[in-house]
């Protein structure tokens, strides 16, 4: 069932944390953050959502961090549940399609909760005081391929926040699967 993020709470402020890494560290929040910005996004491995943009996530990750925009992603998914979100099978879709942002393990969910993430993916772009200025989608192609012509929303407005520190006023949520919340 697929959900939409809630509107953006602008001013936020970053929550911070302490995550496993795939590449064998721990990562906290001041580990992430870049000079201009910050973006965390909640993603897992076996989102059809997520795999339709995958291509899409790394080409704006890889630009953004070069405009000093620190960027992570987080899976929060019941792993129990649904095997193929593991911090095992993790490790491997990061190597498989070459991760150039850590990919972290919530596997507490206490991460997830603390952000309010609701779906995945679900972007969280913050300014270099962290405070939220995007929670929107990355563009307008959900789970379909994008059009040579579709509009880079999260990069645009990550840009934006880059050269300003404040996000576009007009967003759009993101969609996608509902984060898999343990029983209990």
């Amino acid at each position: 069932m697929a959900v939409s993020t809630p509107i953006c709470d602008f001013g936020w402020k970053a929550v911070d944390f302490e995550l496993p890494g795939t590449d064998g560290r721990m990562w906290r929040l001041a580990d992430i953050r870049g000079p201009k910005g910050t973006l965390i996004m909640f993603i897992c491995n076996h989102c059809p959502y997520v795999q339709a943009v995958m291509g899409r996530i790394l080409r704006d990750a890889r630009e953004l961090q070069e405009l000093g925009i620190g960027v992570a992603a987080i899976s929060s998914n019941d792993a129990t549940t649904y095997p193929q979100d593991s911090f095992e099978e993790m490790k491997k879709e990061a190597e498989r399609h070459g991760f150039t942002f850590p990919y972290l393990y919530d596997e507490s969910q206490d991460v997830a909760r603390a952000y309010g993430a609701v779906c995945t993916p679900d972007f969280f772009g913050f300014n270099a005081d962290l405070e939220l200025q995007y929670r929107g989608r990355l563009d307008a192609s959900g789970r379909q391929p994008a059009g040579p012509d579709v509009r880079r929303e999260l990069f645009e407005a990550m840009k934006q926040i880059a050269e300003t520190g404040k996000g576009p006023q007009d967003q759009i949520p993101s969609m996608g699967c509902s984060i898999k919340w343990k029983q209990g």
